[in-house]
């Protein structure tokens, strides 16, 4: 399960989307990151080409298995990251984004370890 950091955002962008809107599509993704809509749609189809998305013929997109297992393990690592730096008294949303970049650097066996420390309290 290789991916960079741009893969995994656009995927756990993706999850997210999903989770508020009935479908997604490029557009959405396009307005939630800033982006522009043909750099959209070409990760859209690199996505599509490694078989983490599919997409139907209206433009809807769906995680496939493997793409849904990257963003649910990224989006985990966002929202635990950011919620164990708030409360060590980091600013909300310095917070989120050092969460942001943390989440695609950090080592399943770290993550893991900081996750055990942390829920044992």
């Amino acid at each position: 399960m290789k991916s960079n950091e741009s893969t995994e955002n656009y995927l756990e962008t993706i999850l997210i989307l999903s989770k508020n809107l009935p479908v997604v599509r490029s557009v959405d993704i396009a307005n939630e990151l800033g982006f522009k809509k043909p750099s959209v749609s070409i990760a859209m189809k690199n996505l599509r080409e490694k078989g983490y998305i599919t997409v139907m013929e209206q433009g809807y997109i769906f995680l496939t298995d493997s793409g849904r297992e990257i963003a649910e393990m990224i989006y985990e690592r966002h929202e635990f990251l950011t919620d164990w730096l708030t409360g060590m008294g980091v600013d909300a949303e310095i917070a989120a984004q050092d969460a942001c970049r943390m989440e695609h650097v950090i080592s399943k066996e770290s993550f893991d370890a900081i996750k055990k420390h942390c829920t044992r309290r």
